[in-house]
């Protein structure tokens, strides 16, 4: 299991360093001059080639990646074009919320998708395992920002039953913050619990066509202790991998949902980041991003031997 462990490790450093390499390229190849965005058209040329020799935007770029690599392995991101603030400190106060999003929506997802993949393959081929199927179709059909609109015009603007948009302070303001997080935790969770739903109805339907069932059956035990006890266990590790992998995709969807409800967390950082050529926020949201999707998967894979003893790490 050490062993295992220090591999992984090593592999999310490098993976790490790979992916600061891709944003760092893909951020210097935005059009525009931040130092212009920041100082405007007129501003004077010796004020605005301080800033730029401050930014380290005056270096050639393979040359200022290096020194910004080295300083981001010391936890050091450098500083915002925008607001001259450690982009650290901006990059944590804003990721309590994307936190929260991502729990929530991660709640739902399995309250939603775990009962209804059961249901939908215990009872194969009747009317709820139709209706599962056809949910699952419109989570992954629809996109979250229409879906995200219609909740916003059903439930906020018509019903009045929750704030349109907006975030609290889950620690000051536990049950209004519970309000303002119910429509885009939902509308974040709901492809995803579409996904993780189709992917739990055929790994038990795999699962529950095992001789060792039948055994289990033949022995006494009921359609419950079957399912709960033997089938439904084995059949998670398949579900758990992609609940790890769609991590990444609900940080992504974390981006337009936070756009769009006004939540001020990672993603939406990263959009007001984009618009004003701020590249160290941007370069700072995506290590960090990735750094949570790595770990997570991580986690992902260190859970299969509890969920079967079965599998050991070497």
């Amino acid at each position: 299991m050490g062993r295992y462990l220090l591999q992984r490790l090593v592999g999310m450093g490098l993976m790490l360093v790979l992916i600061s390499l891709v944003s760092y390229s893909m951020v210097r190849l935005l059009p525009g001059d931040p130092v212009v965005a920041m100082l405007g058209e007129g501003g004077d040329p010796v004020v605005m080639a301080r800033v730029r020799a401050d930014l380290g935007l005056d270096q050639p770029a393979p040359v200022y990646y290096f020194v910004w690599l080295g300083r981001a392995m010391q936890g050091d991101l450098g500083k915002s074009i925008q607001s001259n603030r450690p982009v650290s400190t901006i990059l944590r106060d804003r990721l309590l919320p994307t936190l929260q999003l991502s729990l929530f929506a991660g709640l739902i997802t399995a309250l939603i998708a775990l009962p209804l993949g059961v249901l939908a393959a215990i009872k194969r081929g009747t009317f709820t395992d139709l209706a599962a199927s056809a949910f699952a179709l419109l989570g992954l059909s629809i996109p979250n920002f229409w879906l995200g609109i219609i909740f916003i015009m059903v439930f906020s603007l018509m019903l009045g039953w929750l704030p349109p948009s907006g975030w609290r302070d889950p620690f000051r303001e536990p049950l209004q913050s519970l309000r303002f997080m119910v429509l885009p935790a939902v509308t974040l969770g709901m492809a995803l619990a579409a996904g993780i739903m189709r992917q739990t109805r055929s790994s038990l339907l795999d699962t529950l066509s095992q001789d060792y069932l039948r055994t289990a059956q033949a022995k006494g035990l009921n359609d419950r202790q079957v399912i709960v006890r033997h089938a439904l266990r084995n059949a998670l590790i398949p579900v758990v991998t992609v609940a790890g992998l769609m991590v990444g995709r609900m940080l992504g969807g974390a981006v337009i949902i936070e756009t769009i409800f006004a939540i001020p967390g990672l993603g939406r950082t990263v959009v007001d980041a984009i618009f004003s050529r701020d590249f160290p926020i941007v370069q700072g949201a995506v290590l960090m991003m990735a750094f949570i999707v790595l770990a997570v998967n991580l986690i992902v894979d260190l859970l299969y031997s509890f969920i079967d003893p079965r599998i050991r790490y070497s």
